[in-house]
């Protein structure tokens, strides 16, 4: 799939929004991907996992298992991990709001771990799980997201992959220009993590 491709299938899904949004992480930007009306979609699911699957691949990451956190990184995974053969495991928010894997065998040390996540901005996610995979003793390979919205620009400290990499504007709170601080905020999918 070519870039516009997959930016044409959010479009047909309503799920490449534009306005003013804040974003889970905080900062404002004037683009939101919808990922959930896109997602819940299972042909649009094993389209995007494959293309992802084929980007990882040329890519050589070799993982031997796939790990997303909650809530759509899991659907991911389940998906990542389908195309590339691999188990997949979840990344879900313990009591203390840290990520942990509720079932301990599926991710263990000497593991070669591929995250994967959905929409790319700050990386908050991808680093929460990397503070998992090292936790247990295992190796982040390589991360993996439908869209970077940073354009390569985040780096993660390993190799990163996604099937659609743009640069989209985005601005700390107190930065927010004039003319997007005169659309009104909606508060798409946002969690309060910073």
């Amino acid at each position: 799939m070519t870039d516009d491709e997959v930016r044409n299938l959010f479009v047909t899904c309503g799920a490449l929004l534009t306005g003013h949004f804040v974003l889970t992480s905080g900062r404002h930007s004037d683009q939101y991907f919808e990922k959930f009306d896109v997602l819940r979609w299972p042909d649009h699911v094993a389209t995007l996992g494959a293309e992802l699957a084929q980007r990882v691949r040329r890519a050589g990451i070799e993982a031997t298992v796939v790990l997303g956190p909650t809530t759509l990184g899991i659907v991911l995974a389940y998906e990542l991990g389908r195309q590339l053969r691999l188990p997949a495991a979840y990344g879900e928010k313990g009591p203390d709001g840290a990520r942990m894997v509720r079932r301990a065998d599926h991710l263990k040390d000497g593991d070669r771990v591929l995250i994967v996540d959905d929409i790319l901005t700050t990386g908050g996610s991808i680093r929460e799980c990397q503070t998992l995979v090292d936790s247990v003793g295992a190796t982040t390979v390589g991360a993996a997201v439908l869209v970077d919205r940073s354009n390569g620009n985040i780096d993660l400290g390993v190799p990163l992959v996604s099937t659609l990499a743009i640069e989209a504007q985005s601005w700390e709170p107190g930065e927010v220009p004039e003319w997007l601080a005169a659309v009104p905020v909606t508060r798409p999918g946002s969690t309060g993590k910073k």
